[in-house]
């Protein structure tokens, strides 16, 4: 079983990352801050952001169930997906493996980082296979990505399949949960302080940006053990997370019921929907989704998704993703914009 030091490249273990100025002065009542070369003027948006984001740690912690200790805070989940290469690939030697179809910036990642990535097809019903999956892992596959529910089938996978992806594999593993809140399976983020047995080192992703409403304040999150996370804060950028966008994601956390029931409307949403959508003669197969969003598999994908942007109407054509030949992924809207969708289908 390989450690974190030996999954970790040693340039970034032996890392001393940079002090902030508002690190160095940590545990101290202080009110004259003349260390960080502010502008004394337009209060509080002259002063840099806390770059750890203790307070919105420990509300998350809360809400979570997660130690703050084992939160990473990012801009967006795509800032901890860059890191994982960043702070575990050599450039040119190590590799990845990842289920596909799935979200494709794990792909664009470790293109810009120029290490290679291994793909796996899910099964035709988009269900994971967990033998194939390690069985392209060799001894340089540092990380292995899971998305559940996944972008763009929106299915959770199996859990016992990722249990064994987590018990066979002894290096990262990533379960990407962006849309776990709107699913009827539990979170894997319990792992991070209830390990079990598994070989593997778990990274949780999540995101405030599906059901929380706000994908405009760009706040993505990695649950994970303490060693992981101080090896995220060596690398990250030291003030990643801006100010405005901490009060915001608080102002947002301290009203869990409007999620709630943010989430409540979008589920009866989505159900209605699908049948609505089995009954248009266009439609040929709707899968099973555990997401805000529906796959939808049509009879021309092209034609269908070029007349509704003529409509004003914008979806996701995935017809050129594996496995989603002639789909189109269809983001649940408010009710008005769900009917508005339908009526110009009903009419093609």
């Amino acid at each position: 079983m390989r450690t974190l030091q030996q999954l970790t490249r040693t340039n970034i273990w032996n890392l001393a990352p940079y002090s902030s100025a508002r690190n160095e002065y940590s545990g101290h009542a202080a009110h004259v801050f003349l260390d960080a070369n502010e502008n004394p003027y337009n209060d509080p948006y002259n002063r840099y952001p806390d770059p750890l984001q203790l307070e919105l740690k420990e509300r998350l912690s809360t809400v979570k169930g997660v130690p703050a200790g084992n939160i990473f805070l990012g801009n967006g989940s795509d800032e901890a997906i860059d890191l994982v290469y960043r702070c575990f690939c050599e450039t040119g030697k190590d590799n990845v493996v990842a289920i596909t179809p799935t979200y494709g910036m794990y792909q664009v990642c470790a293109d810009i980082n120029n290490v290679e990535y291994r793909t796996v097809p899910l099964r035709d019903d988009f269900s994971l296979d967990a033998d194939a999956l390690l069985a392209a892992c060799d001894a340089n596959t540092k990380a292995i990505w899971l998305c559940s529910p996944n972008n763009p089938t929106g299915n959770s996978l199996n859990p016992s399949e990722i249990e064994k992806v987590l018990k066979g594999f002894d290096g990262i593993v990533v379960i990407d949960e962006a849309y776990i809140d709107f699913a009827s399976q539990s979170s894997f983020a319990s792992l991070i302080t209830s390990p079990s047995d598994i070989t593997a080192t778990p990274i949780i992703l999540q995101t405030l940006s599906k059901a929380w409403g706000s994908a405009a304040i760009r706040l993505g999150m990695a649950f994970a053990s303490e060693d992981v996370i101080a090896l995220f804060n060596k690398v990250k950028y030291p003030y990643n997370v801006n100010e405005l966008t901490q009060k915001q994601a608080l102002k947002r956390l301290n009203d869990v019921y409007t999620v709630q029931n943010w989430v409540k409307l979008l589920i009866q949403e989505r159900e209605r929907m699908i049948d609505a959508f089995l009954q248009l003669p266009l439609c040929q197969k709707v899968y099973p989704t555990d997401a805000n969003f529906v796959l939808v598999k049509v009879t021309d994908a092209q034609k269908i998704y070029d007349y509704l942007v003529e409509k004003g109407i914008i979806v996701r054509n995935r017809t050129r993703i594996t496995l989603c030949q002639n789909c189109l992924r269809i983001t649940i809207g408010t009710r008005e914009e769900n009917n508005e969708l339908l009526r110009a289908l009903r009419t093609l």
